[in-house]
């Protein structure tokens, strides 16, 4: 890495990035640009300028990204119905293609011939940043210090803070003892107590949302209107993606819903206990369901869920720019013409119930669903025939003799 001569280096201004400036700079005597991004997190990111002019940087890029982020990245994954292994709405997980394809940007930008990160060695996220980097800019060189530094505790990254004067304040306010990553589609907490999968996870911990039992005790209605998969108006009013989002964040979190405690298994190996708030995806994807139901074709649906594990999983482990990944979504989108209408739900301590749904392009037809007269729309008759052909394989079977065990 010694003809290394300008590093990108994703930035938040927190301790570990702000000792990853300096360590750049001394290590590989380099210039270094910083990058924040402004995902929803919910931080001021403007600090950040002031921390890298204070340490020399010429070079600051700070970005708005919440609607691209919520349009190009989530609304697409949630046109999938997507979750990870059962469960998780893969909030961390999305936000990286889009640091990346950023930090791709801003490389060639700048002509810089390197990028940085402060993913560690352990985790899913260098993966991600690193998948998308080499897909976008496959000559690009990246530095992970985290696998190379011997800084790998929060108190000698301290001491190299205070013994270069980097601008941290080590008796500040009380440090969460939970590892957090916040954006626009959720919160993620681990370490801490989570370490232990017997323990449950401690009430205070949760920012976003109340909990069940202190939620209201009326239910609130709201109502989703869908255009090709997307929603685009709250209750008839409408919205940018960002602002629906997070205006599903607040009105999810007020109702307690959107809390998990999951252990997942990550990319690199391990098992790993994490905690996650996301209200607003949590309800996307039970509405997003509901109109479905209603306007998509039985094979269709049915395929969607069938190839949704692989598309999930893709996301997980840092695919987003795959072809594969691509491939998928062009089937997606396709998928989604007609996934028009509006969803109502009923949202009740910790609850997303859908209580109706409705659409011009609806596939639902009650005079054949009907449980009273349908006027000659079904011959029920016919049933019989569909039921012996589809039955024929295993009558056969069974006329040989053959057991089922």
């Amino acid at each position: 890495m010694a003809d290394v001569k300008k590093v990108v280096l994703a930035y938040s201004g927190g301790l570990d990035t702000s000792v990853i400036l300096k360590w750049l700079q001394d290590t590989y005597n380099c210039e270094v640009v910083t990058f924040t991004a402004d995902l929803g997190q919910g931080e001021e990111v403007e600090p950040a300028r002031a921390k890298a002019q204070a340490m020399g940087v010429k070079e600051i890029y700070i970005d708005d990204l919440r609607e691209e982020f919520v349009r190009d990245f989530v609304y697409p994954m949630f046109r999938a119905n997507t979750i990870y292994e059962g469960e998780y709405l893969l909030g961390t997980s999305i936000a990286r293609p889009l640091i990346a394809k950023r930090l791709i940007e801003i490389a060639n930008e700048t002509g810089a011939d390197a990028i940085s990160h402060g993913a560690t060695g352990k985790g899913n996220d260098q993966v991600r940043f690193e998948l998308g980097a080499y897909a976008l800019k496959p000559g690009v060189k990246v530095i992970a210090p985290w696998r190379e530094w011997d800084l790998l505790s929060r108190e000698k990254l301290m001491d190299y803070a205070e013994k270069h004067a980097i601008p941290i304040e080590r008796h500040g306010k009380k440090k969460s003892p939970y590892s957090m990553d916040a954006n626009l589609l959720h919160i993620s907490y681990e370490g801490g107590v989570l370490e232990d999968t017997w323990t449950e996870h401690e009430e205070d911990m949760w920012k976003w949302t109340v909990s069940p039992e202190a939620a209201p005790n009326t239910p609130t209605y709201i109502e989703l209107t869908y255009r090709k998969g997307d929603i685009v108006a709250i209750d008839g009013k409408e919205m940018t993606p960002a602002t629906v989002l997070a205006e599903l964040n607040r009105i999810g979190g007020e109702n307690g819903i959107g809390r998990l405690d999951i252990v997942e298994n990550r990319y690199v190996g391990m098992k790993s206990r994490g905690c996650y708030e996301t209200p607003g995806g949590t309800i996307m994807l039970r509405a997003h369901r509901a109109i479905e139901s209603i306007t998509l074709d039985r094979e269709v649906a049915h395929l969607k869920d069938e190839l949704m594990p692989k598309y999930a999983s893709l996301i997980y482990t840092g695919y987003w720019w795959s072809p594969e990944r691509l491939m998928l979504q062009q089937m997606i989108d396709a998928s989604q013409t007609n996934v028009n209408g509006v969803v109502r739900l009923k949202l009740y301590k910790g609850n997303v119930i859908v209580v109706g749904r409705k659409s011009d392009d609806s596939l639902f037809d009650a005079n054949i669903a009907t449980f009273e007269e349908d006027g000659g729309a079904y011959n029920q008759a016919d049933a019989a025939g569909f039921i012996k052909l589809n039955a024929l394989r295993m009558r056969i079977a069974a006329g040989k003799g053959r057991k089922l065990f």
